[in-house]
């Protein structure tokens, strides 16, 4: 049987300098992510896990292995349009919300959708229907530093939502808010993966979110060594590479 994955990830490797500056940031790394996961990413400092969500947004080119967003080849021999996967597939979600200041909450979510040549009633519906989906519709006319930690990182999702991606990418997007507040940024992406469908991948040091997610992937030393999922009793399960 054939699966659909968002994320299909065979064999990457990432190799930096040569000689004795030489540096392998990823060794070998495999994953299948399907439409609707919700994974965490974690590893110490310097693992590899942020070299690791750079390839998947298609920002950092491999040295090797192959990669499939949406099943779309990536790196097949051809030159990929990688400006138009990352705006047209993947939203992206940094610990800072990074929204520009002079803009209000409506122009920054509207900014993606006009770069991506959606305008008009079509575009200004569409940040309308996120405003609300994120529940902060009465913020629409206000400027970032008018908002809470929690509103501006409500915002940020809605922009990386806003030209219905099939991958959203988050670096740390929790690091900080009190526990609370990352809680609450960690269930409004569950409600993404439920009724968005997206495939969400969150780079994390955080360990309060652990019970938030379906697995939780270890990278260490540039390779995945094991893999949490969800199950009550908290075993841990041989990481789950590409299903053929």
């Amino acid at each position: 049987m054939t699966v659909n994955y968002a994320i299909h990830a065979e064999n990457l490797s990432m190799v930096y300098g040569r000689g004795p500056t030489r540096v392998e940031a990823l060794k070998g790394v495999e994953l299948a992510v399907r439409p609707g996961d919700l994974w965490a990413i974690m590893g110490p400092s310097g693992s590899g896990k942020t070299t690791l969500l750079t390839i998947l947004g298609l920002v950092t080119t491999p040295t090797g292995g192959s990669l499939r967003i949406d099943g779309e080849n990536i790196y097949d021999g051809k030159q990929p349009d990688l400006a138009r996967l990352r705006r047209e597939k993947i939203g992206f979600i940094f610990q800072s919300p990074n929204l520009i200041p002079f803009l209000t909450v409506s122009q920054n979510v509207l900014l993606p959708l006009h770069l991506a040549g959606v305008r008009g009633q079509h575009a200004e519906a569409r940040v309308r229907e996120l405003l609300g989906y994120l529940d902060i519709a009465d913020r629409a006319d206000l400027h970032p530093n008018q908002l809470s930690g929690g509103e501006q990182q409500r915002v940020a999702i809605a922009r990386a939502l806003a030209n219905n991606p099939k991958i959203i990418l988050a670096d740390e997007p929790t690091a900080s808010l009190d526990t609370e507040r990352a809680l609450n940024v960690m269930r409004l992406l569950r409600q993404v993966t439920n009724e968005q469908h997206a495939a969400v991948l969150v780079v994390t040091h955080d360990h309060r979110l652990i019970k938030e997610v379906d697995r939780v992937v270890q990278v260490i030393d540039g390779r995945i060594v094991d893999a949490i999922s969800d199950a009550p009793t908290g075993a841990q399960e041989p990481s789950r590479g590409p299903e053929r």
